[in-house]
């Protein structure tokens, strides 16, 4: 159970980022070389380098190497994945405990 728990914190933590989101709204039009997202988010390849590492480690992004560049696209499996998870999280589960309320008015 943990190593779900530690999966989930992975991409919720992918997500909780400005610049992370800026970077999956620039990969939402197809694969960017990173010297591209540099350009375009006016950030440190350092920077880059931090959360494109988060993004690919929850699987969120993959990358592909050419030359000496990294091209980055949005990992369909992996959001898929994410998308799940939210809605598992945020939908109510009828099947389970009722929710005694705990006061009475």
């Amino acid at each position: 159970m943990t190593t779900e728990y530690n999966d989930t914190v992975k991409i919720f933590k992918a997500f909780c980022d400005e610049n992370r989101l800026k970077i999956l709204e620039q990969l939402r039009t197809g694969e960017k070389c990173a010297c591209k997202l540099l350009d375009e988010l006016q950030i440190t390849q350092p920077t880059l380098s931090h959360h494109m590492k988060l993004l690919c480690d929850a699987d969120i992004v993959q990358g592909r190497k050419e030359g000496k560049w990294v091209h980055y696209s949005i990992n369909p499996e992996g959001a898929k994945r994410a998308e799940e998870l939210l809605a598992c999280l945020v939908t109510l589960d009828s099947s389970g405990e009722k929710n005694d309320h705990c006061c009475s008015e």
